[in-house]
């Protein structure tokens, strides 16, 4: 009920909106035209789940702690902050004079609403476990058990926001600056109910900027936000979120001055774009990989999924399809995440070696053998299996569902492939309505934890429903731990069961490719897959 809800306040929403801005000339000013995705599922905090949602949060909302231009934890609203000596209680000392973007008054009590917010499970927030597992009484909180009021936060006065947990957390920091525990205005989320992210007259925010005019389908306009603490080291006058999902429209935009920035690149341009210097490829710490939905035959049975993954020639995939500007996956976790013990995770997995060899006509033979054991033809003779695979068309994602019908065929599935739309996809995935589908995961931070733990059974974002009670127990080991050997190795075994029993299958670790005029410059772009407009500038 709550995403139907949703739905029918954005059709309203675009019925009262439904006014012609180019260029932001209705708002005035300078204004930069980006594209980053398509309409986004919401622009809730505590309900995205998806790297275009989130990079507007970035811009209308700031969290206690941010990540600077270097990838560094920096002051957000709280501009001071230390942990106790055995890092169970965290101070946050917020800057004075806070303001919502309204005018009205910002204090502590805000963070202690929209924290509870988060881990009340009538929110029904995805991220919710990955961001509060470790706070006070959050399990019994997101169980129903306790009232959201006794998680482990408390305002002792205006100005200082105190955290209570239950275990150590090494990476709370990223935590604490990380979008889903922004902070939502209680006046306004309560008046208007889930409707509050849908209107510009609704949506009250803290950060730099702020929402004047969204047309779903078309653009969202953000302007400066005159109450931001940080105001003067804004030179935008307001950003243009044009919200285009198909990348041959995005391109165009581009190509006509439309937009100075595009996310969405048509893959068969790539080729003419690899000497153009305003086409960049930047390396982003994620994976993407496909769900087989655990709770469905027949990928209830371990030996399908992992002959699924081993017929897929991920060199191929990734060398040809993505045209190199991915790099085959043959792990979960990709390069770039920090292992607590020391060195690069993904270095230091499996003893070095890759979980899945890179033999794909050893890795077929395989594959078509676990097919028969199971009780399946495991031959494109005899197509016994009949599957649909889900997936929405941008990017690469067509071509490899088309490659995945044949790759699969080999071994005896017929596959049929369903284009589903962006605004739907998330949320139908999410749910569980479908048998397999794409997927994908760009890191909030460094610590591996954050992509692994996605395969936990109770995570918000197991769109596989996956349930593996060993590897839940063994991310229970890493969160209790204080010790950073015990953890690394708790980790990596997760990551060792997650593999022999086929949770998901890896296909590519991501890029991002994308299209930058020369004529922005301030902006930056992070490993986390985000771009940082806030203190952009652009030559006319």
């Amino acid at each position: 009920m709550k995403k139907a809800f949703i739905l029918i306040a954005l059709a309203l929403v675009c019925c009262m909106l439904m006014t012609a801005c180019t260029g932001g000339a209705k708002s005035g000013g300078k204004i930069l035209n980006v594209q980053v995705g398509p309409d986004p599922e919401t622009l809730d905090p505590a309900l995205n789940s998806a790297v275009d949602g989130g990079n507007m949060l970035l811009h209308t909302f700031e969290c206690l702690l941010t990540v600077d231009q270097n990838g560094a934890i920096a002051p957000g609203c709280a501009e001071t902050w230390e942990s106790s000596e055995d890092g169970l209680t965290w101070t946050f000392h917020l800057r004075k004079g806070l303001k919502w973007s309204d005018g009205s008054a910002f204090t502590a009590s805000d963070f202690v609403y929209s924290w509870q917010r988060v881990a009340d499970p009538a929110t029904a927030a995805p991220y919710a476990d990955t961001v509060l597992w470790p706070v006070e009484n959050f399990d019994a909180v997101f169980a129903g058990e306790m009232a959201p009021s006794e998680l482990g936060v408390s305002a002792p006065d205006d100005q200082t926001f105190v955290v209570k947990l239950s275990a150590a957390c090494p990476y709370f920091e990223s935590l604490a600056a990380f979008a889903t525990l922004s902070p939502v205005n209680k006046a306004t989320v309560e008046k208007n109910g889930d409707a509050w992210a849908v209107s510009p007259d609704t949506y009250v925010s803290n950060g730099p900027f702020m929402i004047t005019e969204w047309v779903p389908g078309s653009h969202i306009v953000t302007m400066k936000n005159p109450n931001y603490w940080n105001k003067d080291a804004i030179k935008l006058d307001g950003i243009k979120w044009l919200l285009i999902e198909d990348s041959n429209a995005s391109y165009s935009a581009y190509q006509t001055g439309e937009a100075l920035f595009i996310k969405d690149v048509p893959t068969e341009e790539i080729p003419s774009l690899m000497n153009n210097p305003e086409f960049h490829i930047d390396p982003i710490i994620g994976t993407y990989y496909l769900n087989l939905n655990c709770t469905k035959e027949p990928f209830n049975d371990e030996r399908v999924r992992k002959a699924m993954s081993l017929a897929i020639d991920r060199d191929y995939v990734a060398g040809t399809i993505m045209q190199g500007t991915y790099v085959a996956a043959y792990n979960f976790m990709g390069p770039g995440w920090a292992d607590p013990a020391g060195g690069d995770f993904y270095a230091n997995a499996n003893g070095g070696k890759p979980y899945i060899s890179s033999d794909y006509e050893a890795n077929l033979a395989e594959a078509k053998a676990l097919m028969q054991e199971a009780g399946y033809s495991g031959s494109e003779d005899n197509l016994d299996i009949k599957i649909t695979y889900s997936t929405n068309d941008s990017g690469y994602h067509k071509v490899v569902a088309e490659y995945l019908q044949q790759a699969w065929k080999q071994i005896g599935i017929d596959m049929s492939v369903e284009i589903v739309e962006w605004a739907s996809f998330t949320p139908m995935r999410r749910a569980g309505d479908y048998m397999a589908a794409r997927n994908g995961w760009v890191g909030d931070y460094s610590d591996p934890s954050n992509m692994i733990e996605l395969l936990y059974s109770s995570n918000g974002n197991n769109d596989g429903k996956y349930n593996n009670p060993d590897f839940d127990a063994a991310i229970d080991v890493s969160r209790s731990t204080m010790d950073v050997n015990e953890r690394s190795a708790a980790l990596h075994q997760a990551e060792d069961i997650l593999m022999e029993t086929a949770g998901c299958v890896p296909v590519a670790y991501y890029t991002d490719f994308y299209l930058q005029s020369a004529k922005i410059t301030g902006m930056w772009h992070s490993p986390y897959g985000y771009w940082y407009f806030m203190y952009a500038d652009f030559s006319e």
